[in-house]
C-alpha cells in the first residue's frame, strides 16, 4: 500500500516535469512564431497548451485524491502541497507562452515585432525557454544550490525587461502606438514568464529544507558578512 502510494507521489513529480518541458518548448516556439509571423506555428502553440492545462488538472485529482485517502503529514504533506502550487506557476507560464502566440496570431501577416527590437525579444525568448529548462533540472534533482540561482539568472530578464522601455520612451520610436503596446505586452509576457520560472525553483527549495528560498539567501547574506568581518 505504501508503494502505490509513493508511487502516486512520484507520478505528480513527473507530471510536473512534463509540464515544465512543455511550456518550455512553449514559449521557444512562440517566440519563433511572433519573430517570423509564423501563423502554423502559432496556432500549434496555442492548441498545445491544452495539453498542458489537462496535465494540471490531472496532477490537481490526484493530489487531493491522496490527501483525502492518505492524510500525508510532514514532509508528505510538503511535497502534496508543493506540488499543486508548482503546477498552478506552470499552467499560468503555459498561458503566457500562449499569449505570445496569439499576437502573432493577430498580427498576421504583419510582424508584432519592428526588426530594431528582433534581437531583444529573441534573447528575452531564449532566456525564458532556459530558465524553464533550469526549472524541470531542479524538479528532477531538488539540487537547492541551482534553484537559487535561477533568482539570480531572471535579472536578465529583468535588464532586458528595461531595455524594451527604452525603446518605448525614446524619442526616436517611429512604430507607432499600436506597436507600441504590442512590444509592451511582450515584454510583460516574458517578464512574467520569467517569474514563474523562479517560483517554480523556488517551492522546490521549501519542499527540500522546508525553509523559503528568501530565508536562506538572508542566511547566506548573513553569513558572508559575518565571514568578511571575521577575515578582516
Amino acid at each position: 500500500m505504501r508503494d502505490a502510494y509513493h508511487e502516486e507521489l512520484d507520478s505528480i513529480g513527473d507530471s510536473l516535469v512534463e509540464m515544465a518541458r512543455l511550456v518550455g518548448s512553449a514559449i521557444g516556439r512562440a517566440t519563433t512564431a511572433i519573430l517570423d509571423s509564423d501563423l502554423k506555428l502559432a496556432e500549434n502553440v496555442i492548441e498545445a497548451d491544452q495539453r498542458v492545462d489537462e496535465l494540471q488538472h490531472e496532477l490537481e485529482a490526484r493530489a487531493i485524491a491522496l490527501l483525502a485517502r492518505q492524510q500525508p503529514v510532514a514532509t508528505d504533506l510538503r511535497i502534496v502541497v508543493t506540488s499543486l502550487r508548482m503546477s498552478a506557476d506552470l499552467e499560468r507560464s503555459g498561458d503566457l507562452a500562449q499569449h505570445v502566440a496569439k499576437l502573432a496570431r493577430l498580427r498576421y501577416p504583419d510582424r508584432a515585432v519592428p526588426q530594431d527590437l528582433h534581437a531583444t525579444i529573441l534573447e528575452m525568448g531564449q532566456l525564458a525557454q532556459r530558465l524553464m529548462a533550469k526549472a524541470a533540472e531542479v524538479i528532477v534533482t531538488k539540487d537547492v544550490d541551482l534553484a537559487l540561482q535561477l533568482e539570480q539568472d531572471d535579472d536578465a530578464m529583468d535588464l532586458l525587461h528595461r531595455t524594451l522601455f527604452q525603446h518605448l520612451m525614446d524619442d526616436r520610436w517611429k512604430h507607432g502606438i499600436e506597436t507600441a503596446v504590442d512590444v509592451t505586452l511582450l515584454g510583460r509576457y516574458y517578464e512574467r514568464y520569467a517569474d514563474h520560472a523562479v517560483a517554480v525553483a523556488k517551492r522546490v527549495v521549501y519542499l527540500v529544507t522546508g525553509e523559503h528560498a528568501d530565508e536562506i539567501q538572508q542566511e547566506k547574506s548573513e553569513l558572508q558578512a559575518v565571514s568578511g568581518v571575521d577575515g578582516a
